[in-house]
């Protein structure tokens, strides 16, 4: 159990001293680094999905487009980054967490970091609450992060199948309801879903302003989807394992237990032999 919210609001960061914090940009999109040296968070370290949270395989059908890397590489990542056990660490997107922030988070608690926070509204929110920027690349010393195992729980591909067929289980798909109903798929081979999943799209954690719900909102939202599953009895999954994230994260901060995660999901699912439901078959 962590002992800080997984959330931090811009308020709440300008009044951290800068000196106790390590702020990570995990913004997405194209020429990402090259935004981030035109202007970043003042004071933040750059990470970037494919070459530090993930180990892309030369074929998705195993493992998904963004597999974990190994905990040995992910340490190394944070040795890289400067970062030790016990630092305080935010990291930030400018997508609500819905890209890359919440994953990283995730990872961060998953080799059993405690002191980890997504920051709220993302970069946007901090630039609207006056937070310094900076450009170019910060200078930080590296650090010997000690090597770690994930400590959260995943579930792979034959895991899920046993789990779609059984009442006791919930596999719960957070991509939009496009995609989850096979009308769209902009990175997948096919488009559709895993038969059984239930579709909860993670926009659903957010209000109209793009920050997180209530607490006690989303503990009812996921109350009622999941019912008395247990925890070790519900999977999450999205595309390719990373904005599924942004649920755990909306469950965490509930005060609900971090679900399973498939990290493969519908990128792996759907390039191998198993049944998926199509548009054609709803």
């Amino acid at each position: 159990m962590a002992t800080i919210s997984p959330l931090i609001t811009a308020q709440e960061l300008l009044e951290l001293s800068a000196s106790k914090i390590i702020l990570v940009d995990a913004r997405a999109g194209a020429n990402t680094f090259e935004n981030y040296q035109k202007e970043h968070l003042k004071g933040a370290r750059f990470v970037d999905l494919n070459r530090d949270l993930a180990n892309i395989p030369e074929n998705p059908a195993n493992g998904g487009r963004h597999p974990l890397p190994s905990p040995e590489e992910f340490a190394e990542t944070l040795s890289v980054l400067g970062i030790s056990p016990a630092d305080h660490v935010v990291v930030y997107d400018d997508k609500n967490g819905s890209n890359f922030a919440a994953r990283f988070w995730w990872m961060m608690r998953a080799i059993g970091h405690e002191k980890i926070q997504v920051l709220n509204g993302g970069y946007q929110a901090a630039i609207q609450a006056s937070f310094p920027t900076n450009s170019g690349i910060e200078t930080f010393e590296k650090t010997v992060y000690p090597l770690q195992e994930w400590k959260l729980a995943l579930a792979d591909i034959e895991e899920v199948e046993k789990a779609r067929k059984n009442d006791q289980n919930i596999v719960i798909d957070v991509r939009d309801k496009n995609r989850y109903d096979g009308l769209t798929e902009p990175l997948d081979l096919i488009a559709g879903h895993i038969p059984g999943a239930v579709n909860v799209p993670l926009t659903e954690n957010l209000d109209k302003n793009g920050l997180f719900k209530s607490t006690d909102e989303l503990a009812a939202k996921y109350k009622a989807v999941i019912g008395d599953k247990k925890s070790e009895n519900t999977i999450v999954h999205c595309g390719s394992g990373v904005t599924a994230c942004h649920t755990l994260l909306a469950m965490d901060y509930a005060g609900l237990p971090i679900p399973k995660l498939y990290v493969g999901s519908w990128s792996e699912w759907s390039r191998n032999d198993r049944e998926m439901a199509l548009k054609e078959n709803q």
